[in-house]
């Protein structure tokens, strides 16, 4: 009877079966695991990935910096010639289309603005000879002027620590650094002429043959993004071009203002002044504020300090009616960027390539946000704006 009765756990229903340490886990287990496709749904999960995202497109954008400045030797010539070509480009499809070859047309625009950095070049120099001599010996003056005013002034100081700063000047003058920095710069000069021949070159090619250069970028593309890229380059020549030939209109007024106070108040290398504020214009905001702030020390040394003060006056006397009136007129709707924006830029570009960084960053950031409204439809100036450029879906010639 009693094996009858007995039955094995085996032959039992499962439901009557002794729970085990498995079923026991998971039947007080309140959750079950969630997949990993679950886990990056969530709020957190999807913060993971933008933030992976954005941590991969810095690093390629950090990665592209540092290769490019590697290359910079390459890479500022063709954006300066680049910049130079969209200024110049409108008077070579000028003399295009009233029925000069385009060879001959290049040729011409070429050399024109050769003969025309060839000339600036040529009087700064000459000026710089001429008055050297003179400027020295007023600089003398001034600097004695100077220190009499330091040992009698307002905050007197003794002779030993005037004798002490000339000695420290005179040391780190003869000092191994100032040396090795004149070596270096014997290599900054080589590279600038280096430089300067290769964008020579690459401007006379991409005034020749610019058109064909775009077309065999856009080769891959077709359709509608062919036509959104072709819009994004008539956007980027409008824009640079726009801003160098504005920009060189504002610093010609400055310089003819400053440059006639300068002659007038007879102030030593007024020429070179006057053209040193007209490069200066190229970098707003604080091009040619630098640039009158060192017409205002060399008059003070040659001319004393009333003569400073009048220089200072009409520096920002011109400063006030380019930014309240000539940049809105000239300029238009070419640079549309807040001044904060400007100022990011020029810092960015001082710090990555020095004084040229600081003339290109600005342009660049222009072009930049050009293509960004372009590119989202928010462009409102979306109607073709160079008709020399060729139709879409058309091959290089």
């Amino acid at each position: 009877m009693a094996r009858a009765t007995h039955v094995s756990e085996q032959e039992l229903p499962q439901e009557h079966q002794q729970p085990t340490a498995d079923t026991t886990l998971a039947t007080n287990t309140p959750h079950e695991k969630k997949p990993a496709r679950e886990l990056w749904a969530d709020g957190l999960g999807r913060v993971g990935i933008r933030s992976a995202q954005v941590l991969l497109v810095l690093t390629l954008a950090t990665v592209s910096v540092y290769a490019l400045l590697q290359v910079r030797l390459l890479v500022i010539p063709t954006l300066i010639a680049l910049i130079l070509s969209a200024a110049i480009g409108p008077f070579v499809n000028l003399l295009r289309r009233r029925g000069m070859p385009g060879a001959a047309a290049t040729g011409i625009a070429f050399v024109g603005l050769l003969a025309l950095l060839a000339g600036v070049i040529t009087v700064i120099v000459m000026s710089v000879r001429s008055q050297w001599s003179e400027l020295a010996q007023q600089a003398a003056s001034g600097l004695d002027e100077l220190e009499k005013f330091l040992l009698t002034g307002p905050f007197p100081l003794d002779q030993e620590q005037l004798n002490q700063a000339r000695e420290g000047i005179i040391q780190f003058a003869t000092s191994s650094q100032v040396r090795s920095g004149a070596i270096s710069g014997l290599s900054v000069v080589t590279e600038f002429i280096a430089g300067a021949s290769l964008m020579v070159v690459i401007l006379f090619f991409f005034l020749k043959d610019g058109e064909k250069i775009w077309n065999f970028f856009l080769r891959p593309f077709n359709g509608r993004r062919e036509a959104k890229l072709r819009r994004v380059g008539r956007r980027t020549l409008e824009v640079l071009g726009g801003y160098v030939r504005g920009t060189a209109i504002v610093a010609l007024v400055d310089t003819v203002a400053i440059g006639a106070a300068l002659l007038i108040l007879q102030v030593p290398l007024a020429i070179p002044l006057a053209i040193i504020v007209f490069m200066g214009a190229f970098i707003p905001l604080v091009g040619a504020t630098v640039a009158g702030i060192l017409a205002a020390l060399v008059a003070l040394v040659a001319n004393g300090p009333v003569v400073a003060l009048i220089v200072v006056a009409v520096v920002i006397a011109v400063n006030q009616l380019e930014g309240d009136l000539l940049q809105p007129i000239v300029m238009g709707n070419t640079l549309q960027l807040h001044a904060l924006v400007i100022l990011m830029a020029l810092t960015a570009g001082t710090i990555l390539a020095g004084i040229i960084g600081a003339v290109l960053s600005v342009p660049l950031a222009a072009v930049a946000w050009a293509v960004i409204q372009v590119w989202t439809a928010e462009d409102p100036r979306l109607e073709p704006m160079n008709p020399d450029l060729p139709p879409a879906n058309t091959q290089p010639v």
